[in-house]
């Protein structure tokens, strides 16, 4: 066994946390440098203990959890914005993709034309569905009105 690995365990020995087993123990024997490294550890670690524990401020808890939570939030808004721009960048590539190949195809001059038709569809439609908007807002603001009136009257007075 080396001295690397006894010295490793040392201190939780020292403190009555790990009992040695037999390899640590026959080094411990053998080796005056980690036996003496052992005495000064369960010395520093009676001195320790001998000290009166300082009492944690007042709100230590809640303040240290207060930050956690704080630095995990930036942590959170920076992979958010990060995702979003990412995002972003991605679907401007999709969009500059599809111009580009609509553009080079020719597509272009049959899509306007399509966008000309679609817009005639909808002024048509609009053209027809004008004169009976005002009796369809009268319908649902005499509705609203009507469920306004029933849900004052059924509230419970406290």
């Amino acid at each position: 066994m080396l001295c690397t690995e006894v010295l490793d365990a040392l201190e939780p020995i020292a403190a009555g946390e790990l009992t040695p087993d037999d390899r640590i123990a026959a080094h411990l024997a053998s080796c005056p440098h980690c036996a003496a490294a052992l005495e000064d550890a369960r010395r520093l670690e009676q001195i320790l203990q001998a000290r009166p524990m300082p009492r944690a401020p007042a709100q230590f808890t809640s303040r240290t959890m207060a930050r956690v939570r704080r630095a995990r939030w930036r942590t959170e808004q920076f992979l958010d914005l990060g995702f979003n721009v990412t995002l972003g960048l991605v679907l401007l590539a999709i969009l500059g993709s599809v111009w580009l190949v609509l553009h080079r195809s020719g597509l272009v001059a049959v899509s306007n034309d399509a966008v000309a038709l679609l817009g005639t569809g909808l002024v048509t439609l609009a053209r027809r569905v004008a004169p009976t908007v005002p009796l369809y807002a009268g319908a649902t603001a005499l509705l609203v009105t009507a469920l306004g009136i029933w849900w004052w009257a059924e509230r419970e007075l406290t």
